[in-house]
């Protein structure tokens, strides 16, 4: 597998985990924050260093951490169906490819509004969307 189809396979892991259930819109919401981590030059190192760097990087995106429930999945130990897979690869492909405009207008953050309450991070953040299951922020303190 080539770095390219390394980038594509671990970004479609992430939005198979994140957002399969947010159909294509809601996928290609959660990439550009992908997207958006990697090309934010102020906070780089801390995001982790290009895109398999951000989707890896502890706790950032919570199907990646071992004991959720889509771990299996997206680690590869259990495999994805079909549909789900070309749909996720190909969001993934077109956003990273630049091909699709960014419906969050710069987020760096999203979270799902069926948690019982915000993370404590978006009190002080802009709100650029809500889409579907998620909630979508930028300027996060």
């Amino acid at each position: 597998m080539t770095h390219i189809q390394q980038v594509h396979d671990v970004v479609a892991r992430t939005l198979w985990g994140e957002a399969r259930g947010e159909g294509i819109a809601g996928q290609i919401a959660v990439a550009w924050v992908i997207r958006n981590r990697v090309h934010d030059a102020n906070r780089r190192s801390w995001w982790g260093e290009g895109y398999i760097g951000v989707c890896h990087k502890p706790w950032q995106f919570s199907c990646w951490n071992p004991d959720d429930p889509n771990y299996p999945c997206v680690s590869g130990a259990r495999p994805i169906a079909q549909a789900q897979w070309a749909q996720a690869l190909m969001v993934a492909e077109q956003v990273i490819a630049g091909g699709t405009a960014d419906p969050t207008d710069g987020a760096t953050h999203y979270h799902a509004l069926r948690m019982p309450r915000p993370p404590a991070w978006a009190a002080g953040a802009t709100c650029t969307l809500v889409l579907g299951g998620h909630a979508f922020f930028r300027d996060v303190p």
